[in-house]
């Protein structure tokens, strides 16, 4: 009997760190999914700016005096 309460004793130890490495873990992997899509996000917001830039390039003719 014993010997148990030994390896339970051992186990409420180890308890706290591995929660903690395992908090940390987890929030790296958390934050390297939320940059992702912060990302994504801020590219597919650029997109529309960008071919509205394209198609006034194209409908405004350029003003070059070549002489």
């Amino acid at each position: 009997m014993k010997q148990f309460t030994r390896y339970a004793m051992h186990r409420k130890r180890l308890r706290i760190p591995l929660f903690a490495a395992l908090c940390l873990a987890l929030s790296s992997c958390v934050g390297m999914v939320v940059g992702a899509a912060v990302d994504t996000t801020i590219e597919v917001a650029k997109v529309p700016f960008k071919v509205a830039g394209a198609v006034v390039d194209l409908a405004v003719p350029d003003d070059d005096d070549d002489e």
